[in-house]
């Protein structure tokens, strides 16, 4: 691998605390501090993803890198270091936050000029770890490593996966916070995205009314990472807000488009380039519930539920907003993007749904449609990818019943069935008027359907064997994700098992997980 070529340029940029210093503190005036991995003697590879590490111009495997891949034994062109940022946590101003469990490499440019920022996440604590050890547990850290890759073939904007191996040694957590903290193996991922920016950075330079660094890392940004951006002086800044408006509805489009579940969206998990970032007590849905949070610390409020992600999206937009607003300086201006982001996003929303029904193209009538199947869905307790699949497959003569009654939930009585019935001569009916073909409509609905999604309870197999020292099913959930609109293995293309219904891990999780 060619770590050699791994560059910090963010820390050249910005003021830093240069200590080393592990002590959990505040660091005020400074966006980042020098902090060393903790090192660990007996590590062990369990996954690597090579085609992502010649895609961002690391290159290949070879036995020696395994001490890069925990950040062992680093070469002197590589200075570690973790950011500060803050958020608001469920709502709440939680003041400074920071990497707590990630420590940043820097960043490869490959072949193309593609910048890549490299970071381990679990390899020790830092300045921000706020009473933690920073390390992470295996079942995190599969969690992460598979379902960010996941979201990458569903075509999901995503941080990335590089590595995952086990570190040597075993960490204590209470993983449903009810006072029985166990042995868990210990484990690092490598987490890659163009970069790691939360509306977090933001806000904590606002906060702490250092201005002067805020406008230098909005500028650090746009310049980086927003080339559409040509602008200048205070219209740059408008137009920089604008686009992550656009990028953040886009994205909570897709996450209602695939069943995503975020289950913890305080604005420090928010990516400042709309990518899905940090992956913890997350779900992909199974039975469709606008109610439901895989996410035990969000009960009974259920703040990030799965109906609320675009409404939770725009508070955040607000939060940002108001962290931007020394350097934009127009109040009407924010208000009316933000006021507009609702628009745009049902708009998209609702064209998204017609690709996944097969519609030609969104029309008035379509809103009270999808309002019914909504209605539909919950009541009849439908599997959310089960459901598009069978509908692809559904023939004028189908047995209503048999077709879906393997996707429900719940079982299909008389009433239900009706309503089922009656849903389905209205989606027909919708269908007859469409300008184009029925196997055009098939194409459209295949390419926006999903046939496999990495279920939580899949995941939890995953992990009970890579424990027990084996990788089949890691393997065939790899080949499987790197395929996601084939159905690669038709035993993963089924609703969740019934006695994974109470199963932690399987439906909820917490923060910890």
């Amino acid at each position: 691998m060619n770590i050699e070529h791994i560059r910090q340029p963010f820390i050249k940029k910005f003021p830093g605390d240069f200590s080393n210093n592990p002590m959990q503190r505040n660091t005020p005036k400074v966006l980042f501090s020098t902090i060393q991995p903790a090192g660990f003697d007996n590590p062990k590879l369990i996954a690597f993803n090579e085609t992502l590490s010649e895609e961002i111009g690391l290159g290949k495997f070879e036995e020696k890198d395994l001490d890069f891949l925990v950040g062992n034994n680093l070469p002197d062109n590589i200075q570690t270091y973790a950011t500060a940022y803050a958020g608001h946590q469920f709502g709440n101003w939680a003041g400074q936050l920071g990497d707590g469990r990630a420590i940043i490499a820097g960043e490869i440019t490959n072949n193309s000029g593609k910048r890549t920022e490299i970071q381990w996440k679990g390899a020790g604590a830092t300045p921000y770890s706020r009473h933690a050890d920073g390390r992470a547990v295996l079942r995190s850290s599969v969690r992460e490593y598979l379902m960010s890759e996941a979201m990458y073939h569903l075509g999901v904007p995503t941080t990335r996966a590089l590595s995952l191996a086990f570190t040597g040694e075993e960490v204590v957590r209470d993983i449903m916070y009810n006072g029985n903290p166990q042995l868990e193996k210990g484990a690092v991922v490598i987490r890659t995205a163009e970069s790691f920016l939360r509306f977090g950075h933001f806000e904590l330079m606002s906060a702490q009314q250092e201005y002067k660094n805020l406008q230098d890392l909005l500028d650090f940004t746009i310049e980086n990472y927003f080339p559409e951006i040509t602008s200048s002086d205070t219209q740059k800044y408008k137009d920089f807000f604008e686009n992550i408006c656009t990028r953040t509805a886009d994205l909570m489009v897709e996450w209602f488009r695939v069943g995503f579940v975020h289950g913890v969206m305080n604005t420090d998990n928010m990516s400042i380039l709309g990518l899905t970032i940090d992956y913890g007590p997350y779900s992909m849905m199974d039975e469709y519930d606008l109610n439901f949070t895989p996410n035990t610390t969000d009960l009974p409020g259920r703040r990030y539920a799965f109906g609320k992600q675009g409404q939770i999206s725009q508070w955040n937009l607000w939060q940002l907003a108001n962290a931007l607003h020394p350097l934009i300086k127009d109040e009407k201006f924010l208000e009316k993007t933000l006021n507009s982001f609702g628009t745009y996003f049902w708009e998209a929303h609702d064209k998204m749904l017609c690709r996944k029904f097969g519609f030609d193209e969104l029309r008035k009538e379509d809103e009270e449609f999808f309002t019914n199947w909504q209605g539909l869905m919950q009541e009849l307790e439908l599997d959310h990818t089960l459901f598009f699949n069978q509908l692809e497959k559904l023939s004028i003569d189908a047995d209503l019943k048999e077709h879906f009654s393997s996707v429900s939930y719940s079982f299909l009585n008389e009433e239900k069935l009706g309503k089922l019935k009656s849903f389905i001569k209205g989606y027909e009916f919708r269908l007859s008027s469409n300008t184009i073909s029925r196997e055009e409509s098939l194409q459209m609905m295949a390419k926006t359907n999903p046939k496999f999604i990495l279920r939580n309870y899949l995941l939890y197999e995953c992990i009970e064997e890579i424990n027990n020292g084996q990788t089949e099913i890691l393997n065939k959930l790899t080949q499987a994700l790197e395929n996601p609109y084939e159905e690669v293995f038709p035993e993963f293309s089924i609703k969740r098992p019934s006695g994974y219904d109470d199963t932690a891990g399987c439906s909820t999780l917490s923060c910890s997980s």
